[in-house]
């Protein structure tokens, strides 16, 4: 969406994972799914949202101590995970309607996850030198 802040070095944009997350919870909490189901659901909420804060008040930049993008990728990886074991599940074993559509969401957000760590580790370089504004002598 126009205006809403996306992490520069993401292909993917922050609110697109954040939309597909809440869409997720709101149906395993709508379906009063188990426990683990909406806890992740929320979860994933909660740190998209962080992440969403964080790129637009711009802390990234400030707060230069912690390479975002590599913490990025391994919030990815890890949702991936946890999504993967947990969505599978909502969707086999089927409890009601909206656990189904949770699941299926969920693997939805596992996609968005997946592109997500692939797209920004590509752009990950380590080892190589940063290019500088200064000229050299």
């Amino acid at each position: 969406p126009a205006g809403l802040p996306a992490d520069p070095r993401s292909p993917l944009s922050v609110p697109s994972l954040q939309v597909v997350a809440a869409i997720t919870f709101l149906c395993f909490a709508a379906s009063q799914a188990p426990g683990a189901y909406t806890a992740l659901a929320a979860m994933e909420v909660a740190i998209t949202l962080l992440f969403f804060f964080l790129y637009l008040l711009r802390l990234d930049q400030k707060l230069s101590f912690l390479f975002w993008p590599l913490a990025d990728v391994f919030n990815s990886a890890i949702a991936v995970l946890f999504l993967l074991v947990v969505c599978i599940f909502a969707v086999v074993v089927k409890t009601n309607n909206g656990t189904l559509a949770g699941g299926v969401f969920g693997l939805v957000l596992l996609v968005l996850c997946v592109a997500d760590v692939v797209l920004l580790s590509l752009k990950i370089s380590f080892g190589e030198r940063r290019q500088t504004n200064t000229p050299a002598t």
